[in-house]
């Protein structure tokens, strides 16, 4: 006996000076950051990520240039105007020779008269329009609405991730807190375990093993209460980076798993039941069959679809090179030129002359080597892929919802069960505590009651969380996601 209580206080010691330890440590990483902390719901935290998320702010700007490749491919059908003027002062004119005979009949076949071209000043202005009738190159704007449509799904898809993640992060962050406040609860329970052993070793009526085995508890959970107050506030930081704030933001939840009633939404508090509604618990699941069939809002699959109509019109653009282009141009053109000072256009007194022509030219390819085959073939190539890839995707999606749908079943049951099983954990508790005080068990025994008491707890509180998550990537799965819209805009929203 004595042995056993030496060994025990010698443990004792040994976590005394760890605890102080591991509380020094928790206090300095939570000090400076309480004031930080801000209390907020799952909806309004889903918001804020929509908002302040910087990967949906690049894929917002990929869609915004994938708007401007639009008017761009657009351009190809507009006429184009092009106007240039130009002046020359010939510092010393041109000068060529001519033969004599030209000007003189009667000048020999070796006789030539230098003759200068072009006067002091010369001006020229020209003014030219080319309207395209018929260029394959204009089904390129089909092919960049398309890929406009693929990067605003993009953006949807995004959106869909960045809610699902917060949702993930929200229940990681009430798990956490559900972990600090049943080790909490336990501290408690153990602190007057502790006061009634105390009092009832100095009356005589216990020993004092059971004194230091209770303060070895103590101390061990007082360990555990700091370890999970550091996770909580780590699960809060990592929630506060999706809405792209810096370390020293940290979040708290509204509601507690561990009071949560997933079965009966009515009987939850008004902080379970806005996260339940917004979870969208209010709504039966559907069955396996509803779910596999209705997946035409999935983000990943709609992005296959869009990208193998892409393929098919770029294909189409190559096989269209071999057809002609036609154009219809016209021009017009001013020349002048004087001597002496520069005079803007020879206006007055020099010489100037005007021309104007149009037509329609016709551009037919005949050859260009096998570019153009091997660009058909590299396309068709793209789009076949690009249609297996869609098959692929589509019976991954079916596979993976059905897998969610069972896992979230499987937690709701298991939740329920774990329910119960509280019920009974908090009664054989109740009834251990007052056995502990009449002395008809021993401190072995009420050990035991408190630590299956707090293991039952959590893991309900582990049950309803693996049912909101596997509910989360169930919603992601399916493509209906809470505050994502069903058909993105130009902007991605």
């Amino acid at each position: 006996m004595k042995k056993r209580i030496v060994i025990v206080g010698a443990a004792l010691l040994i976590l005394i000076q760890t605890s102080g330890a591991g509380s020094v440590a928790a206090q300095e990483s939570g000090r400076g950051y309480r004031g930080a902390d801000v209390v907020m719901g799952i909806e309004e935290a889903a918001r804020m990520a929509l908002e302040g998320s910087r990967e949906l702010a690049a894929a917002r700007l990929a869609v915004r240039e994938a708007s401007e490749l639009v008017s761009e491919a657009w351009s190809e059908a507009m006429p184009r105007v092009d106007v240039s003027a130009s002046y020359v002062r010939n510092i010393n004119a041109a000068v060529n020779f001519m033969p004599a005979v030209i000007f003189d009949p009667e000048a020999g076949p070796d006789d030539y008269i230098p003759v200068r071209f072009g006067a002091d000043n010369q001006w020229m202005s020209t003014i030219s329009v080319e309207q395209p009738l018929f260029k394959p190159a204009l089904l390129a704007v089909g092919a960049s609405s398309r890929y406009e449509a693929l990067q605003a799904e993009a953006v949807r898809g995004q959106e869909q991730a960045v809610v699902t993640r917060v949702r993930v992060g929200y229940y990681d962050l009430l798990l956490a807190e559900a972990r600090h406040r049943l080790t909490g609860e336990s501290l408690a329970r153990v602190r007057r375990s502790l006061e009634e052993t105390r009092a009832r070793y100095r009356a005589g009526f216990t020993s004092e093993y059971d004194v230091l085995s209770l303060e070895v508890d103590l101390k061990t959970l007082e360990n555990d209460l700091h370890g999970a107050e550091l996770a909580v506030r780590t699960a809060g930081r990592n929630l506060a980076l999706e809405f792209g704030q810096n370390g020293d933001a940290v979040v708290r939840a509204r509601g507690s798993l561990s009071e949560m009633n997933i079965v009966d939404l009515d009987a939850n508090s008004p902080d379970n039941r806005d996260m339940l509604a917004f979870t969208g618990l209010a709504s039966p699941l559907a069955s396996n069959p509803d779910l596999v069939r209705d997946l035409e809002q999935r983000s990943d699959l709609r992005q296959l679809g869009i990208t193998e109509e892409l393929r098919r019109a770029e294909l189409r653009i190559e096989k269209m090179s071999y057809l002609p282009e036609v154009y219809l141009f016209g021009s017009y053109a001013v020349n002048a030129q004087d001597n002496g000072s520069p005079n803007f256009f020879a206006a007055g007194d020099g010489q100037r002359a005007s021309s104007q022509f149009a037509g329609v030219r016709v551009s037919l390819p005949i050859f260009a080597g096998l570019s153009r085959d091997a660009r058909i073939d590299q396309k068709s190539a793209l789009t076949r892929q690009a249609e297996a890839l869609t098959r692929r995707a589509s019976d991954a999606a079916r596979v993976e919802v059905i897998a969610l749908l069972d896992a979230t079943w499987e937690a709701r049951e298991r939740a329920d069960g774990r329910r119960q099983a509280v019920s009974t954990a908090m009664r054989a508790n109740e009834i251990a505590q007052a056995e502990f005080r009449e002395g008809l068990i021993d401190r072995m025994d009420l050990t035991d009651a408190e630590l299956a008491l707090r293991e039952t707890e959590f893991s309900y509180a582990q049950a309803v969380y693996d049912y909101l998550v596997a509910r989360a990537r169930l919603d992601q799965a399916t493509g209906i996601v809470p505050l994502v819209s069903a058909t993105p805009d130009r902007n991605g929203r």
